[in-house]
């Protein structure tokens, strides 16, 4: 297999994508290992070159959970990049979009980068000015990005060929032509190489300056917690479609029961990376934490918090903060323009759909079409916002019912015609911008690539202190992209253990724990008071159903939604669906909110995992393909 040729040769040199941080600094040109590993200074480069394989997380064309589900779509004209042909059922094999196996088409090449992994753990101990408690740091640093880029692979393919040692440079050609090893075996592997690297990690970055993003122990444990629940998740855990998915060998790929034991272990990992988050610190972001914000009334302020939980800069609830992805580029893509302007100061087009407004809570904390006191039949008809609106809805202004009386986090996350828009130069509670985005109006198409579908924005990936000034837009504030949350933390051990033993008051508690820093009641009493189902929370079932939910709203936007729904076997439900919006290019309120289709969205079977690049099953024949493909 090609990748594996790769692996035959020394590789020592990597390009990395810009960033302001320490992954800017990669390996001169050495011709040896012995000079890459003659000094600390050269051996810290090597290190950096490990770093330098981590996806870019916060980039709209460069991550593909941005475009290439159901969550936010980009204008037709931009319907070539990689994410949104994978979300138009355009995936391939002959050459696979976002292609991680093989490093093309918007993909890193991981197999190279765990090979780069191997390298340093085999060489680093060559290193003679290296302190001890330093040299086991970077050990377990790199051990634990090894066993990301493996999980990261699986997570996309399935069972992949583990890669634990090195081929040396006179390897045979047998033992290149590698089989797939067991999902199960994959998973098992990626455990235990996490749990050697977390007791040599630090439980705190100390000097945030330099060294944010560097691999802690509550990284290490919150990720470890993700590889189990998605280890004990429907797709990966027992799914009858894959039962007969062998290798060249006849082993069976996938596991070919249900083991409920896999959530046992995944609510003992979120717990305990909980406790570990806990112990360096870690907390939900609160108005209390809020900082650069001036004085605002009670619920401007609680929208300016929720939207700084993803944003603000050491964010206290923020676990790992991926620097391989800083988050410039996207704010410029999610940032309508909030005044008018000559030119385009932004491009304004990345776009939530329909369906991720529909998602939110009404401001009774239950699903819209469950909430009794909700006109949830005549959502898309017009209502005119009033005085006790205006810090939601522009005073006197129209827009969809469905738009009116939503939880905090709608209001936080989303941008919409007539909606209001807090900071970002304007901090005056009674006078902030207001979206306007009717045809021939400041927020609308400015040109064809330029403008948001759906008539949506998603205003919780812009931070507060960007501004647009004079008609240009002004980077004030980049964040790291949130890889991994205390919330997300919360949610995982909520779901783990309720398919473990169903509600209970833990249970209850961790959801609870998400909700009320959103302002909302807790589960038992909003489903109680509110909901036409009062009793959905007291059940297995419902309560899975009310996590889902809970888990699609808090983390909306941040790349989870697109694992989530694979791993719960859910992408088929969601995605063989139209991707609407309104109708944006009319001026007449009543022809604008006339939900209108988008595209005509299909997900099949196949589409669940990746296909491997059909030049690699050529040349390795050991190898097979994902099904359907």
């Amino acid at each position: 297999m090609k990748v594996f040729r790769y692996f035959a040769g020394l590789f020592l040199l990597l390009t990395v994508a810009t960033s302001c941080n320490y992954l800017d600094v990669v390996p001169d040109n050495v011709a040896t290992l012995d000079n890459a590993f003659s000094d600390r200074y050269t051996a810290e480069k090597y290190l950096y070159t490990c770093y330098s394989y981590l996806p870019n997380f916060g980039h709209a064309w460069g991550n593909v959970t941005f475009l290439g589900g159901d969550e936010c779509w980009f204008p037709d004209r931009l319907k070539y990049n990689n994410g949104q042909q994978i979300a138009q059922g355009e995936q391939n094999i002959t050459n696979p979009r976002f292609d991680y196996w093989s490093g093309r088409n918007g993909g890193q090449p991981l197999f190279i980068g765990i090979r780069t992994c191997n390298i340093f753990l085999d060489n680093i101990d060559k290193v003679r000015d290296l302190p001890d408690y330093e040299k086991a740091r970077w050990k377990a640093e790199v051990t634990f990005l090894k066993a990301y880029y493996h999980f990261y692979l699986v997570r996309m393919y399935g069972p992949i060929p583990l890669q634990d040692v090195s081929l040396p440079v006179y390897a045979a050609t047998e033992q290149i032509k590698v089989n797939r090893d067991p999902l199960d075996s994959c998973f098992n592997y990626i455990v235990h190489t996490m749990n050697k690297a977390i007791p040599d990690l630090p439980l705190q970055i100390e000097m945030e300056s330099t060294e944010l993003g560097r691999i802690t122990q509550p990284i290490a444990a919150a990720i470890k917690a993700r590889v189990l629940i998605t280890a004990a998740s429907p797709l990966f855990n027992g799914n009858p479609d894959y039962v007969s998915i062998t290798n060249k060998n006849g082993e069976p790929l996938f596991p070919q029961e249900y083991d409920p034991n896999k959530w046992v272990l995944a609510a003992n990992a979120a717990k305990e990376a909980i406790d570990l988050a806990e112990e360096a610190g870690f907390h939900l972001l609160t108005k209390d934490d809020m900082t650069n914000t001036k004085p605002h009334i009670d619920s401007v302020m609680m929208k300016l918090m929720l939207r700084s939980r993803v944003t603000q800069r050491w964010n206290p609830e923020v676990i790992w903060g991926g620097t391989s992805g800083i988050a410039h580029y996207i704010q410029y893509e999610a940032t309508p323009r909030l005044y008018p302007a000559t030119y385009n100061p932004v491009a304004s087009r990345l776009a939530p759909t329909l369906r991720i407004a529909e998602q939110y809570y009404t401001r009774n904390g239950v699903p819209i079409n469950e909430d009794i006191d909700y006109d949830y039949a005549n959502r898309y008809t017009l209502r005119t916002a009033g005085p006790d609106e205006r810090h939601f809805i522009a005073q006197g202004e129209q827009t969809a019912v469905l738009n009116f009386d939503r939880e905090y986090r709608f209001y936080s996350d989303l941008a919409f015609d007539r909606s209001v828009w807090h900071a970002n130069g304007n901090d005056d509670d009674n006078d902030p911008w207001v979206i306007k985005n009717r045809r021939g109006e400041y927020s609308s198409i400015f040109e064809i690539s330029q403008y948001s579908v759906t008539g949506y924005w998603p205003k919780k990936i812009v931070h507060l202190e960007n501004e647009i000034r004079n008609g240009s837009w002004y980077y004030i504030t980049d964040y790291a992209w949130p890889v991994v949350r205390l919330a997300d933390l919360y949610l995982y051990y909520a779901e783990a253990l309720n398919e473990v033993n169903g509600p209970s008051a833990e249970v209850y508690d961790y959801i609870n724990r998400v909700r009320e820093r959103a302002g909302l009641e807790g589960v038992l009493e909003s489903w109680s008071a509110h909901s036409r189902n009062p009793d959905k929370p007291k059940t297995k079932a419902g309560l899975r159903e009310i996590i889902h939910q809970e888990r699609l709203i808090e983390m909306s936007f941040e790349g989870d939604r697109f694992w989530d729904l694979r791993r719960w076997k859910l992408a088929q439900q969601y995605m063989n669906n139209t991707i609407q919006g309104w109708n944006v290019d009319k001026f007449d309120p009543l022809e604008y909110y006339r939900v209108t289709p988008v595209f005509f969205q299909s997900f099949t079977l196949r589409d669940y995992l990746w296909p491997i690049r059909e030049e690699e099953l050529v040349l390795n024949p050991n190898m097979v393909q994902n099904p359907g493909w």
